[in-house]
């Protein structure tokens, strides 16, 4: 395979439209997770990278793209997601070698990106402002108008579909783009700035410089010339960001993670539940923000639910990404450490059920077997903290006062499921779950790019994704005329 794909560049920052070495001249080394080989080297961009590219965002502003009407945009992220889709096995293999996800997860992955595109190129002239109804000889109205340079710190998990939801939309309403991708898995961030150039994106709309966190991220979040900051990762990175950001008084979009749940009540279909209730905790090896990690069941079914969970969790199989099993590698030998450690705190625990690592799996792979535990006690570790491995915890309940009780019980609010054919009980639990998007009778609803995402609580505030993305990309300004 490949690494330079696209025509891309590993090793250089996209800075005004051209592939630029990083001004330090230092490399980091990417691992393939699933042999612990190296990959390539990309980029290590630092402090003056990122200013080059925010004055790169700033001159593309005040030049073509500044300038270009919504339509135009538009049009630019239509030709986009058609480039995007006429690259899918090549974006899908980079992402699949990069990240470690199975290669099916790999090709949805490139299909969401595409998908984003297409809606924000279709959304991008429907932005209207308002006219309000003011004292006689008034004319008052609002204008949606773009931050200006926004900053987008995206993670390792789904770097295609991040990139999608927080540039597309901001793309979509005019903003000039500094994207600092994961310094684990950039590849594809790169691939789809040469692939905007190539759709006729101007020079310097979108930059993107690699690095790490604390060095390139760090920068972007305090630049004074960055207007807003969209940020996907871990709580702590976020609190950090949040409070550099308040410096300059600048709004920020975070998505931090969750311990989302699925509610099973005893009149649930539990053949249609089942692949759902797996399979949303062991996608992407459970590196899934909205990762289904908590199954709270009805004391009655809880013995079947389980017992029918981990005869699926016993068929599961964990391999390298191009081998296209049900799980992959997580995405370093540090993120496999980290997951160890949890399964080392559920020692107390009941093992339900484990999948099983491929006896051909290479011994450098950050290889995890996919484990089911059942869990009494829903303030256990396993129950409380996001783990970001393919581990779940099944929980019992005896009424839907208990299930709700249980399924709020974490500090984060991100996603939450309800599995009953009561509806009654369906809008009832659609109002007491704490999280930011509530799924009835499925978990995700196919990805859903037209619906809006983010939570409450540690999982973050803003949200992406949908026509509700366009409202943080863009700033209301007030216009009053007095003409008697």
């Amino acid at each position: 395979m490949t690494l330079t794909p696209i025509g891309i560049a590993p090793d250089k920052c996209m800075i005004g439209g051209k592939w630029v070495p990083a001004i330090g001249g230092e490399t980091i080394t990417l691992t393939d997770p699933s042999d612990g080989s190296a990959l390539c080297g990309i980029a290590k961009g630092g402090a003056e990278d990122i200013h080059q590219a925010v004055l790169a965002a700033e001159t593309a502003l005040q030049g073509d793209w500044g300038k270009s009407t919504a339509a135009e945009r538009g049009r630019v992220l239509a030709r986009l997601g058609q480039l995007v889709l006429d690259h899918t096995e090549e974006l899908a293999t980079l992402e699949a070698k990069d990240v470690g996800k199975p290669l099916k997860q790999a090709r949805a992955d490139v299909i969401a990106l595409a998908r984003y595109m297409e809606f924000y190129a279709g959304a991008a002239d429907k932005l209207h402002g308002q006219t309000i109804p003011y004292l006689d000889g008034y004319t008052v109205y609002t204008l949606r108008e773009p931050h200006g340079v926004t900053g987008h710190i995206i993670p390792w998990n789904y770097p295609m579909q991040i990139i999608g939801r927080s540039v597309g939309a901001a793309l979509a309403t005019g903003n000039a783009c500094v994207l600092k991708p994961a310094e684990e898995a950039c590849l594809t961030a790169l691939a789809f700035a040469q692939l905007a150039n190539r759709a006729g994106l101007p020079a310097g709309a979108l930059n993107v410089v690699p690095g790490l966190g604390a060095e390139a991220g760090a920068a972007l979040t305090r630049h004074k010339g960055v207007n807003h900051i969209s940020f996907t990762g871990s709580v702590g990175v976020g609190k950090l960001i949040q409070k550099t950001a308040a410096d300059n008084v600048v709004p920020v979009t975070l998505e931090l993670g969750g311990k989302s749940p699925q509610v099973v009540f005893e009149d649930a279909d539990l053949e249609a539940a089942l692949p759902f209730l797996v399979n949303a905790g062991i996608q992407n090896a459970g590196q899934t923000c909205s990762a289904s990690s908590r199954i709270l069941v009805h004391q009655s079914l809880y013995d079947e639910v389980l017992a029918k969970m981990a005869k699926r969790y016993d068929a599961l199989r964990a391999g390298p990404a191009l081998d296209d099993l049900d799980v992959g590698p997580l995405v370093s030998h540090r993120q496999k450490e980290i997951v160890e450690g949890f399964l080392a705190k559920g020692a107390d625990l009941e093992l339900a059920a484990q999948g099983k690592i491929v006896a051909d799996a290479p011994s450098g792979g950050a290889f995890v077997a996919p484990s089911l535990f059942a869990c009494a006690n829903p303030d256990h570790t396993l129950s409380q903290d996001e783990i970001f491995g393919p581990v779940q915890v099944v929980i019992p309940f005896k009424d839907e006062d208990e299930a709700v009780a249980i399924a709020n019980g974490t500090d984060f609010g991100l996603v939450a499921s309800c599995w009953t054919k009561d509806g009654a009980r369906q809008m009832r639990m659609a109002k007491k779950l704490r999280a930011g998007q509530v799924f009835l009778n499925n978990y995700g609803a196919g990805g859903g790019v037209e619906l809006p995402f983010g939570g409450t609580g540690l999982s973050g505030h803003g949200r992406e994704k949908g026509f509700e993305a366009l409202y943080g990309f863009t700033t209301l300004k007030t216009v009053a005329a007095l003409h008697g």
